[in-house]
């Protein structure tokens, strides 16, 4: 079994693949920088033995972050807590995904891994030339691109929806938090409406401006997934968003864990 791990600003998420490379479980967590490796390792643990799951048939792990000091944490976890030493994703592991970036170490790991995902389980086979264009809805907002040729070509980064109202919330004295569901209307007719509206239909009208943006840049076709915490909500509006796929990342992983040959060895 796979243990594939993306941990995010926020968020980390855990995903458990089977040798033939079915998601079997998954489970989010906060990415709290203040917990210890040990104490990581106990609520790992009670989370997959709650749903029935032996740890003993764990034999390899993958890791995706953006949180350096939250790496090394689960870096330990994955040592002492489960016996094994995790392929940590960056400079010098077979992706398969050539990076023509400026300086290809800057690209975050969650990116290549969404770029990797998104090119090998939705461009399709049999349309010609068409890359993919990847929106993921974290702690912040990353579009990415991808050449019809699997070559990961840049992207872009804004805040994420939950950074935006949080900042609207705490500068605005008069203006309440509210819950981010889609408004009946753009023009709101009270303070939540109005808020909810700006920011959700503003938030569409962003993804779709960008993504209509990178497909003129892009000279030739391409498929648009999202993934992400409110990549569902958002897509519903949007004119550009084709799918989503919340397991995106995980996915990902496990391609990068099947090319690094984790799989066959164990």
């Amino acid at each position: 079994m796979l243990l594939a791990i993306d941990v995010g600003n926020t968020q980390t998420l855990f995903g458990v693949f089977s040798k033939s490379g079915d998601l079997i479980q998954h489970f989010r967590i906060s990415s709290d920088r203040n917990k210890t490796d040990d104490e990581l390792g106990v609520l790992i643990r009670e989370i997959l033995h709650d749903r029935a799951f032996d740890v003993k048939t764990l034999k390899a792990a993958v890791i995706a972050s953006v949180v350096p000091p939250l790496t090394v944490i689960f870096e330990r976890v994955c040592q002492r807590c489960f016996g094994m030493s995790p392929l940590i994703v960056g400079p010098g592991v077979k992706t398969g995904m050539p990076i023509r970036c400026d300086n290809p170490r800057e690209v975050g790991a969650d990116r290549i891994v969404n770029g990797i995902a998104g090119f090998e389980k939705y461009r399709p086979k049999d349309a010609g030339e068409v890359g993919m264009i990847i929106v993921d809805f974290g702690t912040a907002t990353t579009f990415d691109v991808v050449s019809p040729q699997g070559d990961y070509l840049g992207g872009a980064i804004s805040p994420g929806v939950h950074i935006s109202t949080d900042a609207l919330f705490t500068r605005a004295s008069k203006l309440p938090r509210v819950e981010l569901t889609m408004p009946k209307r753009a023009i709101g007719k009270s303070t939540v409406e109005s808020m909810q509206s700006g920011i959700l239909y503003g938030y569409v009208a962003m993804v779709d401006g960008m993504v209509r943006r990178m497909k003129k840049e892009t000279g030739f076709p391409v498929r648009v997934v999202a993934t992400g915490g409110i990549a569902n909500l958002i897509a519903q509006e949007s004119q550009e968003i084709e799918l989503t796929d919340d397991f995106l990342t995980l996915d990902g992983l496990k391609l990068i864990a099947e090319r690094n040959d984790l799989f066959s060895e164990h």
